[in-house]
């Protein structure tokens, strides 16, 4: 078995896009490969949180993780900072990454652009990242277009690392989510659904009331020609709405655009809406079971336990061939 690691900061909602894309794909895997899911709260914090709300957030997450299908008898998820090995590996990672390399990260450029203070971290998280891949030994990590340069970073650090200090790290692949993963936005079809939309009514959450949903999907824009079909060129919001309908319910498309011929609009948009609620309904009420359960605060103590047991010992490894400590 391979294994995989994926890291989700425990900040923004969870969208219907990112359970499409991503959190499906996991629950997947976690039956065909050693998954490890990490609650990346460290990375969260290289800009400025509310210590109240970002502990909500993480507790949130983990519970999503679990409601929508991850079994911590197959899979091994966790928090970052409750495993100490990834900070401790992501300096090692810092002290042999280059200044310009980290400059040259799409995602700093953009956060950093126009702001008077840039934290260092929002420079430095690249090799935090790095580190978490790389102690878990992993194989693959299944990642969207946006992390993917971060990813090859990683690649180039490991590879770095064991040609100066000797074969310790082992080289992750990238592993792009398979075609018809990206979900649009409600309100901007040409643009893929994401959680730090500032336009609410283009995001599904997965937390959102049945009476939500329906409004979002109401509203969702389409055409004026009332005629469903899928065409992503021009009839970009009808084909996403058919995307989102299709994924939840597993008929094919063909045979969506079947069961809407000769209906407008509003049937529809009401049939995509039900779907939704349908399929989100027992996420929903697994999550809030979960939430405040002493179930999910031992799935999470379990977890940390058998991470920190494999990143310690890859930790170790890179610190004695670094020449780190003492020598035994």
């Amino acid at each position: 078995m391979k294994t995989i690691f994926s890291g989700v900061q425990p900040t923004g909602i969870v969208t219907l896009g990112n359970y499409i894309g991503a959190f499906r794909q996991f629950t997947e895997l976690q039956h065909e490969q050693q998954c490890l899911f990490c609650i990346v709260d460290q990375h969260a914090i290289t800009i400025q949180q509310d210590p109240a709300e970002l502990a909500k957030a993480i507790r949130s997450l983990a519970a999503l993780y679990v409601a929508t299908g991850i079994d911590p008898e197959k899979a091994v998820l966790f928090i970052q900072s409750e495993v100490p090995a990834h900070a401790q590996a992501g300096w090692i990672m810092q002290c042999i990454s280059y200044i310009g390399e980290l400059e040259r990260m799409t995602q700093f450029k953009d956060k950093s652009d126009g702001k008077e203070g840039v934290s260092s971290a929002l420079l430095t998280y690249p090799p935090l990242m790095a580190a978490d891949i790389l102690l878990y030994n992993t194989d693959i990590v299944p990642v969207g277009d946006d992390q993917k340069q971060h990813v090859e970073l990683t690649r180039d650090l490991a590879e770095r690392f064991n040609k100066r200090y000797g074969d310790v790290l082992t080289i992750p692949e990238i592993r792009i989510p398979k075609n018809g993963a990206r979900i649009k936005s409600l309100q901007e079809p040409l643009k893929k659904m994401s959680k730090s939309d500032p336009n609410k009514k283009g995001t599904i959450s997965l937390l959102d009331t049945p009476k939500e949903i329906e409004k979002k999907i109401k509203s969702a824009v389409t055409d004026s020609d009332g005629v469903v079909a899928y065409d992503v060129e021009n009839k970009p919001g009808v084909s996403n709405l058919l995307t989102i309908e299709s994924a939840l319910s597993g008929v094919s498309i063909e045979d969506l655009v079947a069961k809407y011929e000769g209906l407008g609009y509003g049937a529809f948009k009401a049939g995509v809406a039900e779907t939704i609620i349908n399929h989100l309904s027992p996420i929903q009420e697994k999550y809030f079971a979960l939430l405040e359960s002493p179930v999910l605060d031992d799935i999470l103590d379990k977890g940390a336990e058998k991470a920190h047991a494999i990143a310690a010992a890859t930790l170790g490894k890179m610190e004695a061939a670094m020449g780190l400590g003492r020598r035994r």
